[in-house]
């Protein structure tokens, strides 16, 4: 009987250590293949050309005081989130912005990558002028009577491209980028960055680029193509890849700012 009670006593160990192995093993598996990769994709804090009006792509301008603080506020509010990488436009106001944000969520060990694919569009001989003179210049370009009357269009229908081809026609020195080109160089970088994160096993993915530039790459890249919309500084565009696909959850989000204001004013 002694005998008996020993052998199922060995049964019964055996089978709680294979059935433990067993549930490490497709624990393990099941980590493994959570491979989502979630962007964070960020339009820079307010510089001093964006207070002054004026035309910001290539050129550029440090970030003003407000642009500083809503920098701030939006790496406090997105404390608790863990960024597997950070990158950033090479463009100052950018590199700025996104070490500001490192800054305040304390990720001393955060390593910025910088690429010149994130760069605003180039608006070339409009560089450093008026909005509004550029603005006029593409509105009456398109037969529009004003830029009144093209920013009217664009709350209905996406204009963004045909705005972006006028600068390029227009441009005296020939530098200047259509939407295309903004596009093309956006998307690839952000695919290739997506496909490389899903190998090293997902996570989320801070990206620090420019209002226009964000727009042209959000463009097309999911089943439902979102129309072009102005975004506010350090405002957040929330981007999943999942199964080889894009889906975009959130455009110029500002909740995470505005919770890391109020936490600054506590």
């Amino acid at each position: 009987m002694k005998k008996m009670i020993n052998t199922i006593k060995r049964a019964l160990l055996v089978s709680a250590v294979l059935f433990s192995s067993l549930h490490t093993c497709f624990s393990q598996e099941k980590d493994n293949n959570n491979s989502t990769v979630v962007f964070y994709i960020v339009r820079h804090g307010e510089t001093l050309l964006n207070a002054l009006d004026r035309v910001q792509g290539w050129s550029d301008a440090p970030l003003t005081p407000e642009g500083k603080k809503g920098a701030k506020a939006l790496g406090i509010g997105l404390k608790g989130i863990h960024f597997a990488s950070v990158y950033t436009s090479d463009l100052g106001r950018a590199r700025e912005t996104t070490q500001t944000i490192v800054d305040a969520k304390n990720e001393k060990d955060a390593q910025l990558v910088a690429s010149t694919a994130l760069r605003e569009s180039c608006f070339g001989s409009y560089e450093g002028d008026h909005n509004k003179k550029m603005w006029n210049d593409i509105a009456l370009y398109l037969h529009y009577t004003s830029a009144v009357a093209l920013f009217a269009d664009m709350r209905k229908t996406n204009k963004l491209t045909d705005a972006l081809d006028a600068v390029k026609k227009l441009d005296t020195l020939h530098l200047a980028e259509n939407f295309e080109d903004v596009r093309t160089r956006t998307q690839n970088w952000l695919r290739a960055i997506a496909e490389r994160t899903t190998k090293s096993g997902g996570g989320n993915v801070l990206v620090v680029s420019h209002g226009l530039a964000i727009n042209a790459m959000l463009s097309n890249i999911s089943e439902t193509h979102p129309a072009a919309k102005p975004l506010a500084n350090a405002s957040v565009c929330k981007v999943v890849f999942e199964q080889g696909k894009f889906s975009i959850v959130s455009l110029g989000d500002t909740s995470y700012m505005e919770k890391g204001k109020q936490a600054m004013e506590q």
